[in-house]
């Protein structure tokens, strides 16, 4: 769907253009498991698209007992604005015209994040570092090396009995992201949910399964399993952290959205991070890599 032009440069933000303006519904996106529409939003002369995701049109998760979806990808887009890093969308809670749901800033990506197959090992697939995932984020290669700028993720079935070897790019935006993950215990980074955009930001979409007070972290992003974190991810894990205390406003925000349990599970899982001062490995009890992976 192309999108309407982007937001002039005014004082009305994009929050307070979704939060207050009106939505009209344009059409929906079918190949989503849940209830997903296209919109445009309208405030004081301003218009732009959007997402919105009404919780009636959600479908029920056993592991998610409490909350909603919708809940809880306002509250990683709460904890992507907390470490600021901008990597979530523009994201509210609100009415809309089937009830209440998320409704998000749209973002028109530039080139896909999913994953193209290379011809060898390490062909073909550049230098991957700051700004340079842009046009590819993940590729397929054959071999046992992902090659310069490339972080190894694992085989993957590329069928007619063949595997090929999962890379995503060495990116400093999906190492962000990365930790980003294992805050929020993000559940299903796919390469679709990574939406490069023409400015060179890296936007990530699709938090509804988060937060779980259990270990359920499943993604792509593994090439940095094990290794330090930067100093720039200590720095905003240490915000967090303060942010997260009791009373203060992320933390009252927070209990908006998600339950105690799952607080208190996301002040582990930044405090774990602290101690440790690594990017987190798959904990074996659990699937590490979603599928479809893209």
């Amino acid at each position: 769907m192309s999108a309407p032009e982007r937001i002039p440069p005014r004082s009305l933000t994009p929050h307070e253009l979704l939060a207050e303006g009106e939505l009209t519904v344009r059409g929906q996106i079918r190949e989503a498991s849940n209830a997903v529409l296209y919109c445009t939003v309208e405030y004081k002369g301003v218009s732009a698209a959007c997402v919105y995701k009404p919780v009636a049109g959600e479908r029920p998760l056993w592991d998610f007992p409490d909350g909603t979806l919708a809940q809880r990808e306002v509250a990683a887009y709460e904890l992507s604005e907390a470490m600021d890093w901008g990597l979530v969308p523009p994201t509210v809670l609100r009415d809309g015209p089937y009830g209440q749901g998320m409704c998000q800033l749209w973002i028109e990506a530039s080139e896909t994040g999913e994953a193209s197959e290379d011809s060898e090992a390490g062909g073909d697939t550049g230098d991957a570092g700051e700004g340079a995932g842009q046009d590819r984020l993940l590729a397929l290669v054959e071999g046992d090396e992902p090659g310069p700028g490339w972080k190894a993720v694992g085989y993957a079935d590329v069928g007619e009995n063949r595997t090929a070897l999962l890379v995503h790019a060495d990116d400093e935006r999906l190492r962000r992201l990365a930790v980003l993950d294992a805050v929020i215990n993000n559940g299903d980074r796919k390469g679709g949910h990574l939406l490069p955009a023409a400015d060179g930001r890296l936007y990530a979409i699709d938090h509804g399964v988060t937060f779980n007070a259990d270990d359920k972290l499943r993604t792509l992003l593994w090439g940095w399993a094990g290794e330090p974190l930067t100093e720039e991810a200590l720095a905003a894990l240490r915000r967090l952290s303060a942010d997260l205390a009791e009373d203060r406003p992320l933390a009252v925000r927070l209990a908006e959205l998600i339950t105690p349990a799952e607080i208190e599970a996301l002040r582990g899982r930044v405090a774990e991070l602290l101690r440790t001062g690594r990017h987190r490995e798959p904990s074996g009890q659990w699937p590490a890599i979603p599928w479809p992976p893209v």
